[in-house]
């Protein structure tokens, strides 16, 4: 890791993940498509045995996520693979810390895991940082996202991270922000988890997930590693592979997403049909100052508050080149109301609809929205 911290994030994304640089030889790792490896009569020794001992490809791929995060990378077969990884750490009887607001499928199997594990659940608001100091304490998990899925609050992690260093594991879900805009293992916190699919493959096109940890946290992660192998929820090589390919290009696709999400929410807080606009570049949000001071961007999501259901689906029904779909992070431009699925939290109003902006023309893009929500 020390050799590559005097580059910056854009230089490690391109960089690194690449084999030697060897006259003739190919500038880019290709997918090892291996069940099975030729073995050795010494097993005590190095060398891989088996597909879920390891693969090349999957190897590359974390070699850039961690030095992006800033520690070392595990890469599973999706983000709930990677989330699920670090909660089959707990033992039964534990204490977690989970944010109010948040992923709706880490809720889930934390509650699911919760009751059938016999857990303590503290659920707490995550901008309120006296109040997740309060709640971490004796807990055996606290579980952050910054900003949260879909509210958009703002967590203050370095304060939270100091506080918490080796009281507690302390874990961040950086799927919405990404290493590029906020890393929470300089921080102090001990993991953080990403969905790949999202903003590391960037193309809609593969499900993949990764936990990267403090590089001074080796028990930690011989742990995690293990329960990768055990449980088998390994990610394919062509997984992989798509991975290292979308990862190169995810500052640019970042930063060109995060500067149309900046417009657009200026436009649609003027906007009469919505009712609130909820993302921390503007300088009115409640988590404004905090994200402007924690963190190297905004981002490229944002939710909009309109009247009710009813109006949130008039207004996606309504646009043609917006695409509504669960997902985010891609090159294209993704909205949905959160509350159509029943898992859903309470907190998430009926009328929210959380949009992820790509790359596309910022006018067009605005045109778009701009004609739908003149319909209502």
């Amino acid at each position: 890791m020390s050799s590559h911290s005097d580059l910056r994030p854009e230089t490690l994304a391109v960089s690194l993940g690449r084999p030697p640089h060897t006259p003739g030889a190919a500038l880019n790792v290709s997918p090892v498509m291996a069940s099975t490896y030729v073995g050795a009569h010494d097993t005590s020794g190095p060398g891989l045995g088996y597909g879920r001992d390891g693969n090349a490809t999957w190897t590359a791929l974390e070699d850039v996520l961690g030095a992006l995060e800033g520690g070392r990378a595990l890469t599973f077969a999706s983000g709930m693979a990677a989330a699920s990884a670090v909660l089959d750490l707990l033992d039964p009887g534990s204490t977690v810390v989970l944010p109010t607001s948040c992923y709706l499928g880490v809720a889930a199997l934390v509650r699911s895991r919760a009751e059938r594990f016999g857990w303590t659940l503290r659920t707490v608001d995550v901008a309120d940082t006296e109040a997740v100091l309060a709640a971490a304490d004796g807990a055996d998990l606290v579980w952050l996202e910054s900003p949260t899925n879909p509210l958009m609050e703002v967590a203050d992690l370095p304060a939270i991270g100091a506080a918490l260093r080796g009281r507690t594991l302390t874990v961040v879900d950086n799927t919405f922000a990404t290493a590029l805009l906020q890393r929470p293992l300089e921080h102090g916190f001990d993991a953080v988890v990403e969905s790949g699919t999202k903003f590391v493959g960037g193309h809609s096109d593969l499900l993949l997930g990764a936990v990267t940890v403090r590089p001074d946290a080796d028990d930690l992660f011989r742990s995690i590693a293990d329960v990768r192998h055990d449980h088998g929820a390994i990610p394919g090589p062509m997984e992989a592979w798509l991975a290292l390919r979308g990862v190169r290009t995810m500052p640019l696709r970042v930063r060109a997403a995060q500067a149309n999400a900046g417009v657009l929410a200026e436009r649609l807080a003027a906007h009469p049909a919505v009712a609130r606009v909820r993302y921390p570049g503007l300088p009115d949000d409640p988590g404004h100052t905090r994200a402007a001071a924690t963190m190297d961007g905004a981002g490229s999501l944002l939710s909009v508050d309109l009247a009710d259901a009813s109006a949130a689906e008039r207004f996606i029904d309504g646009c043609t080149l917006w695409t509504h779909a669960t997902s985010l992070g891609s090159v294209e431009s993704t909205f949905e109301r959160r509350r159509r699925w029943s898992a859903e939290l309470d907190v998430v109003p009926e009328g929210l609809v959380r949009l992820s902006v790509g790359v596309e023309h910022v006018e067009d893009l605005w045109r778009d929205l701009e004609q739908s929500l003149d319909a209502l």
